[in-house]
């Protein structure tokens, strides 16, 4: 058992100091060396598609593999709407040149998609018939056409436009390990120009695995996502085809901004952090690269240590939830003028309902009394500093342990 008893048998997560070998150290002939051996080189070839290939290429298959993998591993939120497909379309009309989408040979005459899969995607759906052209700026007169019913001269013209792609070989890697160091460096290399990835996209993108599939899948709940004030899963498929006209239109109060935190990906490091804390002790700034090596260890976790993690983490939020309802997560009002869900809430809270499950029972009887009072103690302030505890601007480990500290002590009052 680890050294914290509400720690699992198996949930084992280790901090380790690295030390590299100095820069300055290596000499001329070691660096020749190293370039003459081929090390870190990635192999490339390029290709160019018709545009009217595309629909046929993406569903042609090698046997039973698909051939081209539009792979969730690099999926992103960021889903585009039918606006921004339409002008995709619109650039191919007026031949603006288009960057080539990246793919990796993940086995011989099978790609994987690893930048490029929105451009893919909306040429597929637009000679699918599946969208009607909108928010054309240059070529406004064929808004509300699709592929189908187009002039047939344009038509000719989109049908004989191409996709160019840069093709990561297959050998590029020597092995399973090297293949997927270096599509991480291509990865992080692709997305370091132009929109910038939050940390947990990146996390998704590079240390997928059982524990971050884990994680997606937990952020769907909905007593999660209404503590959360974010849109519920039903809701997200819709919104995200939106456009922010449209969006603007929906009754739902704050639909940009909650929308906005879906496609980041925050709802999943959400998850993330719950579990991350439940190892605070080795807690040290920063905050992402600590949950970086916290998911990449639990990816090699066994599917019993994930099933009892995902079973603390339903438990836990569902028994919040029953407590205090879609406000559990906002600060002391008397202290901080918000309406807004706070980490320095939410950390702290569900650590210490997740450690006193097994006085659900207790915790259910009082939780009206729970509910009203959790704010009401005159020690909300930082022990020994004048500010609120509940301060977002603070989150170091100290700052989450005394917040721990303080909701252990107030729930441990009202069970007795």
């Amino acid at each position: 058992m680890s050294k914290n008893s509400y720690l699992l048998p198996g949930e084992k997560f280790v901090i380790e100091s690295k030390f590299d070998r100095p820069q300055s150290s290596f000499t001329d002939r070691e660096i020749n060396d190293k370039y003459k051996r081929g090390e870190i080189r990635i192999v490339t070839e390029q290709a160019r598609y018709p545009l009217d290939t595309i629909e046929t290429m993406l569903d042609s298959r090698q046997g039973d593999k698909q051939k081209y993998i539009l792979n969730p591993e690099y999926q992103r939120r960021k889903r585009w709407n039918n606006t921004r497909k339409s002008r995709l379309i619109e650039s191919f009309i007026m031949n603006v040149p288009i960057p080539p989408i990246f793919l990796y040979e993940v086995d011989y005459s099978i790609y994987e998609v690893m930048d490029g899969q929105q451009r893919l995607t909306a040429i597929y759906d637009f000679y699918q018939g599946k969208f009607e052209l909108k928010g054309l700026e240059y070529w406004r007169e064929l808004n509300g056409r699709n592929y189908d019913n187009l002039p047939e001269q344009v038509k000719r013209g989109i049908d004989r436009r191409y996709l160019s792609s840069i093709v990561l070989l297959a050998e590029t890697a020597k092995s399973q390990e090297e293949a997927e160091s270096l599509k991480r460096i291509v990865f992080e290399r692709l997305n370091s120009g132009g929109e910038k990835l939050t940390p947990q996209e990146t996390r998704n993108a590079l240390h997928n695995g059982k524990f971050n599939q884990l994680c997606m899948e937990l952020a769907k709940n909905d007593n999660f996502r209404k503590m959360w004030q974010l849109p519920l899963e039903s809701e997200v498929e819709d919104l995200l085809v939106k456009s922010e006209e449209e969006l603007k239109k929906e009754k739902q109060p704050n639909i940009l901004t909650r929308l906005a935190s879906y496609r980041k990906m925050e709802d999943v490091e959400l998850v993330l952090r719950f579990f991350a804390y439940r190892n605070l002790k080795d807690l040290k700034s920063p905050i992402d690269e600590f949950l970086n090596e916290y998911l990449k260890q639990a990816n090699s976790w066994s599917d019993r240590v994930l099933s009892d993690l995902e079973s603390i983490f339903k438990e836990t939020i569902d028994l919040v939830y029953l407590v205090f309802g879609d406000e559990a997560f906002l600060p002391p009002s008397r202290l901080i003028e918000s309406k807004t869900p706070r980490k320095s809430v939410y950390d702290p809270l569900m650590q210490v309902f997740s450690r006193n499950l097994d006085k659900k029972d207790r915790i259910i009887q009082n939780a009206e009394k729970i509910s009203q009072e959790r704010y009401l103690k005159e020690d909300l302030l930082y022990p020994g500093k004048d500010r609120s505890l509940f301060d977002a601007r603070y989150n170091d480990r100290k700052d989450v342990e005394s917040r721990i500290e303080y909701f252990q002590k107030f729930l441990q009052q009202c069970i007795k």
